[in-house]
């Protein structure tokens, strides 16, 4: 099977409904549009959820909460993820990165917690260190340095 050999299947396609071919053709004179009124106006176009002027649903519902534009977002990195580098390495973002570890929306910051244990000693980069990480990461031999 090639792709200059592929054909739709009988029934896929449909021939295109000419409009305002006169009267024989099922859709003359106004093409299918009725007479008059917004619908058979050129250049008519609303959005979906237009309801012929009448206040839109989406309009009379209520928006909760807010988004704060100052939030900033981490993402999460245990100290036991850690262990999976080799003794001495230097371990920055690109690094966690390569390891799909620190992969989370763009402009997400890292954070290294302090769940389970590390037995290497590792030169961490990240943006944040929760207190036991940096007690962990410091007692294995490691350094923490923050970005």
């Amino acid at each position: 099977m090639n792709l200059h050999t592929l054909k739709n299947t009988k029934g896929a396609t449909h021939r295109i409904k000419r409009l305002g071919r006169g009267h024989g053709s099922g859709l003359g004179k106004t093409s299918g549009k009725g007479h008059k009124g917004q619908m058979a106006r050129s250049g008519h176009k609303h959005k979906p959820t237009f309801e012929g002027g009448q206040n839109r649903f989406v309009l009379s519902v209520p928006i909760r909460g807010f988004t704060n534009y100052n939030h900033v977002s981490y993402q999460p990195v245990n100290v036991s993820d850690l262990d999976m580098f080799i003794d001495g390495t230097e371990v920055t973002f690109e690094v966690l990165a390569a390891a799909s570890l620190g992969k989370g929306p763009k402009g997400s910051k890292i954070k290294i917690l302090g769940d389970g244990e590390l037995t290497k000693k590792l030169t961490v980069h990240a943006h944040k260190f929760s207190k036991s990480a940096k007690e962990k990461i410091e007692a294995a031999g490691g350094s923490c340095i923050e970005a």
